[in-house]
């Protein structure tokens, strides 16, 4: 089977064959459809997870997959084959960029509701856990004011639309534009260009501050100097520290919960799943590259 992968440290990102994994007890093997381009992707692909993760190459990169139920271990009962699924890889080093992956079925993964596209659930578990989980840890109040840096990235859109929907009154960074009319039709109240006096922009709107943030993308200590009075900041961009005292540092935490919960919402409308360009797996290398350039809601990943 095909899977993209980091054969070594010294080496580029590329397709390699690998068998076909076989389902042991309590396991799911999944043909994978749709995958997406997460940040994390790069930081494994650029060695930037030495540290966190044990680098067994060759690599194989990706944490979203959607798909197709292929078989099942001995004593699986919560899937059938044939089934449509999707969800998260949680191991850094056995990825979903490929062909077919196995996954525990008590692990995340989840049933796609009729109604959600394959390739909208293949770019939605990671981004959408971590939009959650950002919201969760700033708790934005309805009524209020919450700022999210990096607002058009994949996590931005998701959590815009989120808070929107809880009454909380969305200030998304995003350039004039394609970007800023995607922002407003995802129910942000305002957007500022964080090209100009980012500062500026959001004191004339809440010249008191802002209780609530998100550090998406930008600079921290601008984001930490907008804060009102006991104001929290939550970061999906790794512990820094010293930064502000209101920082939270937030890892997205997949769940099958969280997973149905996103699902049950893309399938009935009340969010959607921004994706402005796709590639084939055969063209992920190009996707990474698009990634890191900058990109408007999610890069998806076709099989």
């Amino acid at each position: 089977m095909r899977a993209f992968a980091l054969p070594g440290f010294d080496d580029s990102p590329a397709l390699v064959d690998l068998p076909v994994p076989q389902p042991g007890p309590g396991e799911v093997l999944v043909r994978v459809q749709a995958s997406s381009i997460n940040g994390i992707d790069l930081a494994v692909v650029y060695g930037a997870m030495r540290d966190y993760m044990e680098y067994r190459f060759p690599v194989v990169v990706g944490k979203d997959f959607a798909g197709t139920v292929e078989a099942l271990g001995e004593g699986v009962s919560r899937f059938a084959v044939g089934e449509t699924v999707f969800g998260v890889v949680k191991d850094l080093g056995d990825g979903a960029l490929r062909d077919y992956l196995t996954i525990g079925e008590a692990d995340t993964i989840a049933s796609v509701p009729d109604g959600l596209p394959v390739a909208a659930a293949g770019a939605l578990g990671w981004a959408g856990t971590a939009a959650l989980d950002s919201l969760a840890a700033v708790k934005p109040e309805p009524g209020t004011f919450l700022l999210i840096s990096g607002a058009t990235g994949g996590v931005g859109a998701l959590a815009t639309q989120y808070a929107a929907l809880a009454g909380v009154h969305v200030i998304a960074t995003a350039r004039p534009g394609a970007e800023a009319d995607l922002m407003t039709g995802l129910g942000a109240a305002h957007v500022v260009d964080y090209t100009g006096d980012l500062a500026a922009q959001v004191r004339a709107i809440a010249p008191a501050g802002v209780p609530a943030a998100l550090h998406l993308a930008g600079d921290t200590a601008v984001l930490a100097g907008l804060l009102a009075e006991g104001g929290r900041l939550a970061s999906t961009l790794g512990y820094l520290p010293g930064a502000h005292p209101a920082l939270l540092s937030v890892v997205a935490d997949a769940t099958v919960d969280k997973l149905r919960r996103l699902a049950d919402d893309a399938a009935a409308g009340r969010i959607s799943v921004p994706s402005t360009r796709s590639h084939p797996l055969e063209d992920t290398g190009q996707a990474l590259a698009d990634f890191g350039a900058g990109t408007l809601g999610k890069i998806a990943i076709t099989f």
